[in-house]
């Protein structure tokens, strides 16, 4: 998990970042998009932490959250992880065929001489949180994020950039993908840019 012990105080923000194993593009992936989505909006219902903003991008994320208790921040990210791991790597295991999801899931594979309880990994072992103490930081977090994808290339504009946001946001998006099941579920997997569905 963490580099090191970080404390935070009550009432803290923190910023956290976590990339995907070698820098894998797994999020170029609707399908896996909304798993994340739908993970993070479960994780807050249940565990009640505060969502300020978070920005999803094609290999990594970022979430600036209030967790209550401030020490449930670990616990949060290693279900953030565990869960979405398990999303990803059952529908790249059942579609391996695919081109893209075979060459992604063989990206994932762990080498032999790591000693681990599973053969593939999706997030790399650790995240790195930053405490947020003023509303100056608050608000160079919240431009960061939202300027990330236009900075990648992804858009011209953060808000062309549906994976990204603060918490309302991140209820619209949830609300939208119920409102539409079939569209958001359908197995999309995308190659170089290019959508294949089937």
């Amino acid at each position: 998990m963490p580099t090191h012990k970080r404390h935070f105080a009550p009432g803290d923000l923190q910023f956290l970042t976590s990339s995907t194993y070698r820098r894998g593009k797994l999020f170029e992936s609707d399908r896996f998009r909304w798993s994340f989505v739908e993970v993070l909006g479960q994780l807050r219902i249940e565990m009640g932490f505060r969502l300020i903003g978070w920005v999803l991008m094609p290999d990594h994320f970022h979430l600036l959250i209030k967790p209550e208790p401030v020490a449930s921040t670990s616990r949060f990210m290693q279900e953030v992880k565990k869960r979405t791991a398990q999303r990803i790597l059952s529908a790249l295991s059942d579609n391996q065929r695919v081109a893209w999801c075979g060459k992604m899931r063989a990206r994932l594979r762990l080498p032999p001489t790591v000693h681990a309880d599973s053969q593939f990994r999706v997030w790399q072992r650790r995240f790195y949180p930053f405490g947020v103490y003023s509303e100056k930081k608050r608000l160079e977090k919240l431009n960061y994020m939202h300027g990330n994808p236009v900075k990648c290339g992804l858009v011209a504009s953060p808000e062309q950039w549906p994976y990204l946001g603060r918490r309302a946001a991140l209820c619209a998006s949830l609300r939208h993908h119920t409102a539409a099941p079939r569209r958001c579920q359908i197995n999309v997997i995308i190659g170089s840019n290019k959508l294949e569905r089937h």
